[in-house]
């Protein structure tokens, strides 16, 4: 590997969303450095940090990270798989492992393999609290010892430091916990003497695959060039495009700044970045900046339980209830919370369970922020969505609330109605355990490797 350029090509923005196996393929062609794919985000939500599982099937996960394992090794370059399993905590990383193993076995793949652990000791954690070292986002909800107990688990957000010192200890395939998205790639171009302005600022572009085309069709891999004044990005199937604008939109994605980019070294500083058309399918970028951070810090992500779950599916068309849907739903909802009292008495209390009912058609996405306040469609969906301490009680909220809101009279008929029209048949759905994010905060660490100790093996 050379100073003056670095080849890379990223498989997919997730592994386990796919890809097609001719642009793997087309990006080999062009003789990559080495390869780096993510595995996860907070995208899915705090479901997966707090269950332990993964947002996309096994197969998918398999699928994905055999065809780029089998690139990187017969290509003798190093594959970098970040965020293991969507979340990056124990479980996650020992399923992509497992998964990582079973291939290796089935292809009969030898290779020195480096496994970075991301998930936090509580304890670990509650010493960092006491000296000052935990210090909150914005915005963040309370943090204490008890948060860290709650937490069914906390990962930290692992720099490019780990995968370099992986790499140097002589692995070939390194598979992390959590870790920034970009410092799966920006590490490699930084230490062999790319600028970090264009080292990070391309691996934000590569994160998440083809996503900064232009009329995207599907996930799919990307491929850059970096030099010591600019990268070069483009995409490997020959019917998609970079174009300036497309590349320019992706590096405001997921941002509050649209200019400043935050990462555990630095801040990426795009505000004097230049995006220029070499053809019509590639983009060249300059002048991107990047200043180090004076303090080192690891972004925290933790999940909560915070109950079981049950939903109810059902549709409302009767042109009665809906020109009325919002006061019906209101007398409904107040005859559910008097029939739970019924049932349940005084030992359970509305600060025990959570009722909560989506009106798809009208304000299901936006809730109360939606700025559209007449309903102007023919039909709605309801989700009755009852939370509660067990999976017993939550069911039996959502079968009262069920046949209250089936039946909930309206003025212009004396009779028996029914109102609602059920999806599926038991008309309940169980969701099992909930979550929540419980943290938003940073640790200042001793060193980048503090808190993410790493397991070595020769895969044979």
């Amino acid at each position: 590997m050379v100073s003056t350029e670095v080849r890379i090509l990223a498989g997919s923005g997730v592994c386990g969303a796919g890809f097609r196996a001719e642009s793997l393929e087309e990006g080999i062609g062009k003789k990559p450095h080495f390869i780096g794919c993510d595995g996860g985000s907070t995208d899915p939500g705090p479901y997966p940090l707090g269950s332990g599982e993964t947002a996309f099937g096994r197969s998918s996960i398999k699928r994905d990270m055999r065809l780029m394992l089998l690139a990187a090794q017969k290509e003798k370059i190093p594959l970098l798989l970040g965020t293991a399993g969507t979340s990056g905590g124990h479980p996650h990383v020992a399923t992509a492992k497992e998964i990582l193993l079973e291939i290796a076995e089935e292809e009969g793949l030898k290779f020195p393999l480096a496994v970075i652990h991301a998930e936090q000791d509580k304890n670990f954690l509650k010493k960092c609290f006491r000296q000052g070292r935990i210090k909150p986002l914005d915005p963040a909800p309370m943090f204490d010892e008890e948060t860290i107990d709650k937490a069914e688990r906390i990962v930290g957000m692992m720099g490019e430091e780990p995968f370099l010192k992986a790499l140097d200890n002589g692995a070939e395939v390194v598979l992390t916990g959590r870790s920034s998205d970009c410092a799966i790639y920006a590490g490699i171009p930084v230490r062999e003497g790319i600028p970090a302005g264009i080292a990070w600022h391309a691996a934000k572009i590569l994160e998440c695959g083809a996503a900064s085309v232009e009329m995207r069709k599907t996930a799919d891999s990307l491929f850059a060039t970096c030099r010591g004044d600019h990268f070069d990005v483009e995409p490997l199937d020959q019917d998609l495009r970079c174009t300036p604008q497309s590349v320019a939109s992706h590096s405001l994605y997921e941002n509050a700044d649209p200019f400043r980019l935050v990462e555990s070294s630095g801040t990426m500083d795009l505000s004097t970045s230049v995006y220029e058309a070499l053809n019509d399918r590639c983009v060249r970028v300059s002048k991107s900046g990047f200043a180090p951070a004076a303090r080192y810090t690891v972004k925290l992500e933790g999940a909560e339980k915070v109950g079981y779950q049950t939903i109810v599916i059902g549709g409302v068309r009767d042109p009665y209830i809906l020109r009325q849907l919002d006061s019906w739903l209101e007398t409904g909802e107040a005859n559910i919370h008097k029939r739970i009292t019924d049932v349940y008495g005084d030992t359970i209390t509305s600060d025990d369970y959570v009722l909560n009912i989506r009106i798809y058609g009208k304000n299901g996405v936006m809730g109360p922020l939606e700025p559209q306040k007449e309903l102007t469609s023919h039909e709605v969906c309801l989700i009755l969505e009852a939370t509660a301490s067990s999976q017993e009680i939550a069911t039996s909220i959502a079968t009262i609330a069920r046949h209250k809101i089936l039946h909930e009279p309206i003025p212009e008929w004396s009779g028996l109605i029914t109102g609602l029209a059920c999806t599926y048949s038991p008309a309940h759905i169980e969701r099992g355990a909930v979550y929540r994010f419980n943290v938003n905060h940073v640790l200042e660490p001793v060193d980048p490797y503090e808190m993410f100790p790493i397991e070595y093996m020769n895969v044979n």
